[in-house]
């Protein structure tokens, strides 16, 4: 079954982008998902197909209409998938997120412009609002190429190997382990020697430890959840 991705934007030319290129460009010419694009300034009802207003009680910049809106998403309510509106706001996207997308029948992505969407319309419509992180950008539609990066390579048959996404970052609650390759000396600097020693034990023992120091470096909100996990496990 094709996994079906449905974006609603004012800028269906960013689409596919990146996606059409590599493994998620590959999986979408071979039908593993595919994708459609819908303009919402299609559903703007004056001769200037307007899309955007003053917003209420003042301030910079405009806000996307909720008839135009509404109109858009209603026109793809027979689609599969979840409704979600990328925003600064949202639950932050995680792999436990990406998961659950890759395992359904698709997703419907809201993009929005400008300072934003009208809030009736999000609840009205029954939006998930997600975001990427803690930046704001110019429009979702970056936010959405990386949230259909993420799911993608996540189907059935796009990554060369089944056990390709097992040990990566998120994962296991942990951050990826680093990573060696040819040649075995590069500028003086050495591979570590346990990973040349053929011995699997001690390299999956050696990758746990580097993953555990990373996280515990690095991400200690991530190290803490990891820890508390483990205790519950016990």
């Amino acid at each position: 079954m094709t996994w079906q991705a449905t974006v609603l934007t004012l800028y269906p030319e960013m689409f596919p982008g990146p996606l059409g290129l590599s493994l998620a460009g590959r999986a979408l010419t071979d039908g593993v998902w595919s994708l459609k694009t819908v303009n919402i300034r299609d559903f703007a009802t004056d001769k200037h197909r307007t899309v955007d207003d003053t917003p209420c009680g003042g301030g910079a910049g405009m806000v996307m209409r909720p008839d135009v809106v509404a109109a858009s998403i209603r026109s793809i309510k027979d689609l599969p998938g979840p409704l979600i509106f990328l925003t600064p706001r949202g639950r932050v996207l995680n792999q436990a997120m990406v998961r659950d997308l890759a395992q359904g029948p698709g997703v419907k992505v809201l993009c929005g412009r400008f300072e934003g969407i009208d809030q009736r319309v999000i609840e009205a419509e029954g939006a998930q609002e997600v975001s990427i992180g803690d930046v704001v950008l110019s429009g979702g539609e970056p936010a959405a190429l990386i949230v259909l990066d993420a799911v993608v390579r996540l189907l059935k048959g796009v990554m060369g190997s089944e056990q390709s996404g097992d040990e990566e970052s998120f994962e296991r609650g942990l951050l990826e382990y680093p990573h060696y390759t040819r040649p075995q000396v590069w500028e003086g600097l050495e591979v570590p020697e346990v990973l040349v020693s053929g011995h699997h034990e001690k390299i999956k023992a050696w990758r746990q430890r580097q993953a555990e120091d990373v996280t515990r470096r690095q991400r200690p909100d991530l190290w803490d959840r990891y820890v508390e996990a483990k205790k519950v496990d016990k």
